[in-house]
């Protein structure tokens, strides 16, 4: 396949875009921080044939960071593969052709290496030297050192592209970490700042759409991350499964999915049993950075409010209900009566502004969920360690009240995902240290599901909380096997029978899948865009 690619490419050279050289210059010693060069590699690489080949067309390529929607202007440039302008930008720059790009990856799939290879052969063609390699041990931290300096630092990473994604639950999120200081890879400027800042400065989808036009107008020229393409999330269930009318949608993110609802075929011993996968390989993970991947933080916790299948907000969960102030600084929550954890202990409203308190402190929060509680009035100061409360959190009885001391835009996605934890269980727990608690081993939370077994790196078997607030689930047990997103079982395991449900963004999976007559495969578009970042930081 990579054959195929690189021939198309090599005759796809004899065709010049009509796009003109930018004018722009390196901010520093480092070559990937000329615009030029970024612009180069963006028209080397012919992603329309990687999506129609590699991809098995399923994936979109990308003109933006963010997806196709109301959000984007017209007129982006798509950098449709040109390795004549590549090579004209790259002189204009005065590329070294010795020079040799460390391209670094997390993903652990065969599509991913293949990728790499066909990145590789189209760079080469216009003089540019990369090897590619799979970051192991410590990753975020291989890729998210910063430089003390955010503007004019040296860098504290050491390669020079990186691979990844960035899967936003609010479009501000492909933005915000860009924020001087926010990256390891990409110096601050004030241009930038303040185009993030606007995007920032509502909540009305209306009045966001021209400052989103204008950032995007921004990065498509200057490109301090260059966007491949928005890849579909696809999900998989076996014949045996009904979700009795139930929708579906960005599974990588906790909505309302109906799951008490849904009904498996029974066994030879009358018993609903459904398989999947997403269980802890080591441990169960603190449900606040990665919000929704594992089947454990959607059925064993519960968030205050619901969201439908594009994470818009459509009721409440644990809130009775919920009312926003006419400024849309403040939000209150009341709970339903008669509350309960998993161990019968009464869920309150001291667990919610607790577990907000200790989410400001632990090392890592999901970044929509850090900036909703920074807004907090005292927020940030409780963060940083400079006072021990937080003035804008307030509770009456069944009721708490967060009130903002800046717009949050988010506010509201923030408690569709984040998950109160037991005061009881918890406290007296360092922050910094909350995820080596023992609590982890065996968590114990309000959701529809409980945790019944735990064979760690084997199986954990899930079964209905019989107090239920939402109502007995009809399932008799979950049976959820270890795997990362990305499992490399499951092909094996739906084969075998022994999955019932799950997601994936591995396109060669869902050819696999769809190819078994058990099984039925669910596309769903998503915000998900993986991307080629810079490392444009000066180095050492």
């Amino acid at each position: 396949m990579l054959n195929q690619i690189s021939g198309i490419a090599l005759a796809a050279g004899l065709f010049m875009s009509s796009a003109g050289l930018v004018s722009a210059q390196a901010i520093n010693d480092e070559p990937l921080s000329d615009p030029r060069v970024r612009q180069a590699i963006a028209y080397a690489i012919d992603m329309d044939t990687i999506v129609d080949t590699l991809l098995e067309g399923k994936a979109i390529a990308a003109d933006s960071m963010l997806p196709n929607g109301p959000h984007k202007p017209a007129g982006l440039n798509a950098y449709a593969y040109d390795p004549d302008k590549a090579r004209e930008l790259l002189a204009a720059a005065n590329w070294d052709s010795d020079r040799e790009l460390d391209m670094v990856y997390y993903y652990g799939d065969q599509l991913t290496a293949d990728l790499m290879a066909a990145v590789q052969a189209y760079l080469s063609d216009v003089g540019v030297k990369m090897t590619y390699r799979k970051l192991e041990g410590d990753v975020g931290a291989q890729l998210t050192t910063r430089p003390t300096n955010p503007v004019d630092g040296i860098s504290n990473i050491d390669w020079d592209l990186g691979y990844g994604a960035a899967a936003a639950t609010a479009l501000q999120e492909y933005y915000n970490p860009y924020k001087t200081g926010g990256t390891s890879h990409t110096p601050g400027n004030a241009e930038l700042d303040g185009l993030i800042d606007a995007i920032n400065a509502t909540a009305d989808p209306d009045a966001q759409r021209p400052a989103y036009f204008a950032i995007q107008e921004y990065w498509n020229t200057n490109l301090d991350a260059l966007p491949l393409y928005y890849q579909q999330l696809f999900i998989y269930e076996s014949n045996k499964l009904n979700r009795n009318g139930h929708g579906y949608g960005n599974e990588q993110y906790n909505y309302d999915f109906g799951i008490v609802d849904w009904t498996m075929e029974p066994d030879a011993n009358g018993k609903q049993i459904m398989y999947t996968n997403t269980a802890p390989p080591q441990f169960f993970e603190l449900p606040w950075a990665n919000l929704g991947i594992w089947i454990t933080s959607k059925i064993v916790f519960d968030k205050l409010l619901s969201a439908d299948g594009s994470l818009a907000v459509n009721g409440s969960q644990l809130a009775e209900s919920y009312s926003v102030g006419a400024d849309g600084m403040s939000v209150s929550f009341t709970l339903k009566d008669g509350l309960t954890w998993h161990d019968g202990s009464a869920l309150t409203v001291a667990d919610v502004e607790w577990s907000v308190k200790t989410a400001l402190r632990v090392p890592n929060i999901h970044a929509v969920v850090a900036n909703t509680f920074t807004s907090i009035d005292g927020g940030q100061a409780y963060r940083d360690g400079t006072s021990d409360e937080i003035a804008g959190i307030a509770t009456d009885g069944n009721t708490i009240t967060f009130t903002m001391s800046k717009l949050d835009p988010n506010m509201l996605l923030t408690f569709t995902q984040f998950p109160p934890l037991p005061m009881e269980l918890l406290k007296g727990t360092d922050p910094i240290e909350l995820q080596q608690a023992a609590y982890w081993q065996n968590p114990i939370g309000s959701g529809p599901f409980r945790i019944e077994e735990v064979q760690m790196n084997d199986f954990v078997r899930y079964v209905p909380f019989e107090n239920y607030h939402g109502g007995v689930a009809k399932i008799d047990e979950i049976v959820a096997f270890p795997s990362l997103d990305g499992d490399g079982n499951l092909l094996k395991n739906a084969g075998a029978g022994k999955m019932d449900y799950g997601f994936t963004k591995n396109v060669a999976d869902v050819a696999a899948l769809e190819a078994m007559d058990h099984m039925r495969v669910i596309p769903a578009d998503i915000p998900y865009t993986r991307m080629i970042w810079f490392n444009k930081f000066a180095r050492k």
